[in-house]
């Protein structure tokens, strides 16, 4: 997820998470799972996801263990 300059920092990124997270317990889904990246310009995603009671996790589905990639998980 990666929100306009301009757009930064005015909590679009969290409304669109939220969005997200409460489809998915609409939808009964055990879990959510993303793949972001490892680099320090990914500190902030990372954080939002933190935020959002994501934990980290090993890769999974189809991903392969990647040094640039990071793995999380919620449940829901």
């Amino acid at each position: 997820m990666r929100t306009v300059k301009a757009h930064r920092r005015k909590g679009i990124a969290s409304k669109i998470l939220e969005h997200i997270i409460k489809e998915a317990q609409r939808r009964a889904y055990d879990c959510l799972n993303l793949e972001t990246g490892a680099f320090p310009e990914f500190d902030p995603a990372r954080a939002l996801y933190t935020r959002y009671g994501f934990e980290y996790r090993g890769s999974f589905a189809d991903y392969i263990d990647d040094p640039n990639s990071v793995f999380m998980t919620k449940k829901v």
